[in-house]
């Protein structure tokens, strides 16, 4: 629990109105929560005072801009992006040595891109990550983003793609000339709605002139932004879209190993009876993905603080883990 200077500073500027002040007690106690290794409570704490970072006080979170206006579609007036919150860290993502040394490389380059371009060498820009829902992808966006110190801004696709002759592309159009302008890490998920493969005859035609645009757009591309397009399905993607990445980052579904190292990374700072290093702790999540298995770690923290004990027995993990066993069970 945070000291009780910090929550008198907290109340205090809150009730007067002070955000400067809030945002800074705020971030105090975070950083407080941290040192005590209570890293659960602290990332929950950083979600909710960066995802009000847009409209809380003057709009100014975290050294990163934000933006008054972002584009909109022109048959519906939704907007195309909307700015997400990137506070994750590179300690905060667990991943295969593979995929990890791609995104160093990656922010080597972008750190490094005045040097290379001296030499007419662009840094990786686009950006393409494949593998199953739930292994990292999005939140090696946040991560990048973070490093970087750009915002991160998310491409609706549902609010791209239009029914109406050339909309899609014309919203399209709209995204890149503003990923042009502004530097940001821009994340075009389940990019396989908007670059499926020409072939597939199910497909109407406005989504097959999708692609075309897409193709078009990426190969003009010159801005200082950094595109990252996500896929659960990368078998559904049009050949042609490959050769337009600068890189290809695959996520796969966390190993043994892994698995250790996310169980040891969030439950730090969380008491319990139980060694993570005996009994197999870590074979109990065999099969889940990075997604599956924090739920299940918040599942059973949760109870744990509801039922009153200050310690996370062993059999908390378990009824938390049968109730995601039970999800994935066809209803009868």
């Amino acid at each position: 629990m945070a000291s009780g200077k910090l929550l008198r500073q907290l109340i205090s500027s809150g009730a007067r109105g002070d955000h400067t002040a809030f945002r800074a007690a705020t971030e105090a106690v975070i950083q407080e929560e941290r040192q005590k290794k209570h890293h659960l409570l602290a990332n929950d704490l950083e979600r909710l005072l960066y995802a009000e970072q847009a409209t809380f006080g003057d709009g100014k979170g975290g050294g990163r801009p934000t933006f008054s206006e972002l584009p909109k579609s022109s048959d519906s007036s939704i907007p195309l992006m909307e700015e997400r919150p990137a506070v994750r860290q590179e300690k905060d993502i667990v991943l295969s040595d593979e995929a990890r040394s791609v995104l160093e490389e990656i922010l080597l380059e972008q750190n490094r891109a005045d040097l290379l371009r001296s030499y007419g060498v662009q840094p990786a820009q686009k950006l393409l990550f494949c593998g199953p829902s739930g292994c990292g992808k999005t939140l090696a966006a946040e991560v990048l983003a973070n490093s970087l110190s750009l915002p991160l801004v998310l491409v609706r696709i549902d609010s791209v793609v239009s029914s109406f002759l050339g909309e899609t592309a014309s919203n399209l159009r709209k995204v890149f000339d503003f990923v042009s302008r502004n530097p940001v890490v821009a994340l075009f998920d389940e990019f396989d709605a908007l670059a499926k493969d020409r072939g597939d005859d199910s497909d109407h035609g406005e989504l097959k002139r999708s692609v075309n645009a897409v193709l078009q757009m990426l190969d003009s591309y010159r801005g200082e932004s950094i595109l990252i397009a996500t896929t659960n399905y990368d078998d559904l993607l049009d050949p042609a879209v490959w050769r337009r990445f600068d890189e290809t980052v695959r996520f796969e579904m966390p190993n043994l190993e892994q698995i250790k190292r996310l169980l040891e990374l969030k439950l730090s700072g969380i008491r319990r009876n139980f060694d993570l290093d005996a009994g197999g702790t870590a074979s109990l999540f065999k099969g889940l993905s990075h997604a599956a298995i924090e739920r299940v770690l918040r599942r059973a923290v949760k109870q744990m603080i509801l039922s009153g004990r200050e310690f996370l027995e062993l059999a908390d993990l378990k009824a938390a883990l049968a109730r995601e066993y039970n999800k994935k069970q066809p209803q009868g």
